[in-house]
């Protein structure tokens, strides 16, 4: 790499830089430290690459109107998601179906490492599919806390056991992004990602088993609840794409798994199992929206008409963007939220009211992904990711898979969201394979898997959880125990992508 490549490549890590330094020295939100990110990457993309956009624009305004086009459209379609995600949260905590559903799981045993497994690992897991956005940490923590765990080891707890779910999380919301500026089927790296996950989640459970602490409950009980989540997570990502691998694998490895722990002997209280009507109201949105999604990518002309539907723009034949409004997993999560709401009798007023405290959260949410979004976007029309790329395919070389997931983590400890991480590298990975030559779907699918444990280490998470039980000023004891369980994950990551590209080994694509 030369020396002009060199400093290009490092101005146009100055971005990227700043939003660290902004986030994780001076503690900013993801919103500011994002239009700082994008206000130092402005003059790098003029003055340092020589950006004009293209011709057909006349003139630099007009381009940077094409970038914030492709930004704002890119987040409406993931605000289709988040928006009706956070309604739904909040109607089921309004109405007690979040406590019917912990009820449930915590009446099982009272052995401590099994009711970590069952509630930091399936519950835990079943709330980042169907909300995400911090709705995880936030829910289980408590929970835990409630059972005797220290908050501290309760939010360690919840931060490990969620982790192998966020590249699905919120009903497959990450990999829209990533789908978006890859042009790969979004089946396709649901089922890449699913894999490598497949492989090495049971590490995750194992760790919880750990984390918890003392218990009757040996290491074959992590193991089981690996695979009772994991298996069934990726045969639902490689068979029916990315919106329900963590909400389906969660919901049928946590029946099986309390089955198990049933046929053990669970509790005294296990053996007054809660009412069946009660579990049925308290799950009808999520079995609607199972039912929905299963439909629709199961029942092939459904699923062609639907998917047929294409709203489509390209501006000066460079900015673009499309959605499948029938077809977008928001649609059908707005579905299960009114028609599992009505069904079980939910009344007008608990929508109201559970769409105001969900709108009162979005402000933030949505100026940072439009600042993130915004970013990467001008990132990849300057050629501030290509240099990047270049960079790293010079310095890595073909060893650049082992290091791919760590980017991943980087850019979720940075931005607090995995899909933000997409959002800011998936161009990243995609020009650095090709640099390399490298499969573009497995990076992609390295991008999601280290985007998604570096929730777990990320601060904004760990200080959000720790506020929901009383931990401040104690962050440091959960970052020593999830920093470790981030580092040995995204390592196997890195290892097992490595071996499989040298290998030659192709993802199983069927979805």
């Amino acid at each position: 790499m030369g020396a002009g490549n060199g400093a290009a490549a490092l101005a146009a890590l100055l971005p990227v830089g700043l939003i660290l330094a902004l986030m994780v020295g001076l503690r900013w939100a993801a919103a500011p430290a994002g239009l700082a990110g994008l206000a130092a990457a402005l003059p790098v993309a003029l003055l340092v690459f020589g950006w004009r956009g293209p011709e057909a624009a006349g003139g630099i305004g007009i381009a940077l109107a094409g970038v914030a086009a492709e930004a704002g459209f890119a987040a409406l379609t993931i605000l289709w998601i988040v928006v009706p995600a956070l309604v739904l949260h909040e109607l089921q905590l309004a109405t007690g179906a979040t406590e019917t559903l912990r009820r449930a799981l915590v009446r099982l045993s009272d052995d401590p490492r099994l009711a970590a497994l069952l509630v930091a690992w399936f519950f835990a897991l079943f709330s980042e599919g169907a909300a995400g956005f911090g709705a995880p940490v936030a829910l289980t923590a408590p929970i835990l806390v409630g059972l005797g765990f220290d908050p501290a080891r309760a939010v360690a707890l919840a931060l490990v056991g969620h982790a192998v779910g966020v590249s699905f999380g919120a009903i497959g919301t990450p990999v829209v992004p990533q789908a978006a500026a890859s042009g790969l089927d979004p089946g396709a790296i649901a089922g890449a990602t699913a894999l490598l996950h497949a492989a090495l989640g049971w590490t995750m459970a194992l760790l919880v088993r750990r984390i918890a602490g003392e218990g009757r409950a040996g290491p074959g009980w992590g193991l089981l609840a690996a695979a009772f989540f994991l298996l069934p997570s990726a045969a639902i990502a490689v068979w029916v794409g990315p919106e329900l691998p963590t909400l389906g694998g969660a919901l049928l490895g946590g029946a099986a798994f309390a089955l198990a722990v049933r046929w053990r002997g669970g509790s005294a209280g296990g053996k007054r199992p809660a009412a069946a009507r009660a579990l049925l109201r308290a799950s009808l949105p999520y079995l609607v929206l199972l039912g929905l999604i299963l439909a629709t990518r199961l029942v092939p002309p459904l699923r062609e008409g639907l998917a047929g539907i294409n709203w489509r723009w390209t501006l000066f034949g460079e900015f673009q963007g499309s959605v499948q409004p029938l077809y977008h997993p928001g649609t059908m999560l707005l579905l299960g939220l009114l028609v599992g709401g009505l069904a079980r009798g939910d009344d007008a007023a608990a929508f109201r009211a559970a769409a105001a405290r969900a709108a009162a959260r979005l402000p933030p949410v949505v100026l940072a992904l439009l600042a993130m979004l915004a970013l990467a976007r001008l990132m990849v029309h300057a050629g501030l990711i290509e240099s990047l790329a270049e960079a790293a395919a010079a310095l890595a070389g073909t060893a650049w898979p082992l290091f791919a997931p760590t980017a991943g983590v980087l850019g979720t400890f940075v931005t607090g969201s995995a899909t933000a991480s997409n959002i800011l590298l998936t161009d990243f990975q995609l020009a650095t394979a090709a640099a390399l030559g490298l499969p573009a779907l497995w990076m992609v699918a390295a991008q999601g898997f280290g985007a998604a444990v570096g929730n777990i280490v990320c601060p904004h998470n760990i200080v959000a959880g720790g506020a929901t039980v009383g931990l401040a000023g104690r962050e440091g004891e959960v970052m020593r125990r999830t920093l470790p369980a981030c580092a040995l994950y995204a390592a196997l990551g890195g290892a097992l992508l490595l071996f499989l590209i040298a290998a030659g080994v192709a993802p199983v694509v069927t979805a």
